[in-house]
């Protein structure tokens, strides 16, 4: 059975850092149940969540996705770009050191949000949490492992994975992307055909293929609607409040068979 790693919602959640949103406030306690529904959700997708050391003092340690990438039974330990963040990678190496080979970018500074994953292709998105350095770092030690990395270019979004995801194939066998029209050009993504999401529906760009399923944040009723036109399979899990977090579905989770 495939894992997915999680990790708690911290009771500190309303401490987050916040870059594109203003600060508004958040319910740790309604966060950790929406949380817990999103566990559910990967467990229907046929996954055993397996949850990474707690973080109690860490507001953002729930997003797990920024401080780890899962390659093929490697995990490469990032340098997340929000100096508060910094600790959190070792919590989350110890977490995977049973899993899998653990190898460390040295330098730069690379948020696993911004890293999107096609086939052996992995693009990373500059952004306020990313830099060329961390890219470059990632290229060396991802090369090794024999992937190429390219960089990718986003704009008024967070992470590159806020403005795009790899749907997956959908019921034809078609690798679909789908994105925000808004912030990335999906011309710069080779081998996937372009889906856009609604433009009154930015939030459903950010999806996590778990298996033979989709999980999509709930509340965008169009983007789900194109997506079971191509016959996805979808989950879609209320995530309202840890939207206030600049949360995304992807960031919650480190998924082993991630495309």
């Amino acid at each position: 059975m495939p894992i997915a790693f999680t990790r708690a919602v911290s009771p500190r959640l309303a401490e987050c850092e916040l870059t594109h949103l203003d600060r508004s406030p958040i319910d740790p306690a309604r966060a950790a149940q929406q949380h817990d529904a999103y566990e559910a959700a990967l467990r229907k997708a046929g996954f055993r969540v397996v949850r990474l050391p707690d973080l109690p003092d860490h507001p953002d340690g729930v997003f797990v996705e920024d401080t780890a990438l899962l390659l093929d039974g490697h995990a490469i330990i990032t340098r997340p770009g929000a100096a508060s963040r910094a600790a959190e990678t070792e919590s989350t190496a110890l977490g995977l050191a049973d899993h899998f080979e653990l190898h460390r970018l040295t330098y730069g500074f690379v948020d696993g949000g911004d890293v999107l994953r096609i086939g052996k292709t992995i693009y990373v998105g500059l952004s306020t949490r990313t830099n060329a350095a961390g890219v470059e770092g990632l290229r060396e030690v991802a090369g090794e492992l024999g992937y190429e990395v390219r960089e990718a270019e986003l704009k008024n979004c967070l992470h590159l994975k806020t403005a795009a995801t790899f749907a997956g194939p959908d019921a034809a066998g078609t690798p679909v992307l789908l994105y925000n029209a808004a912030c990335v050009d999906p011309t710069q993504f080779a081998g996937v055909e372009p889906l856009s999401v609604d433009a009154r529906e930015p939030a459903a760009a950010n999806v996590v293929r778990a298996g033979e399923h989709l999980i999509l944040p709930a509340g965008n009723p169009r983007s789900a609607a194109k997506l079971r036109e191509r016959g996805c399979a979808l989950l879609e899990v209320d995530v309202s409040e840890l939207q206030n977090a600049e949360a995304g579905v992807t960031c919650m989770s480190l998924i082993e068979d991630a495309f």
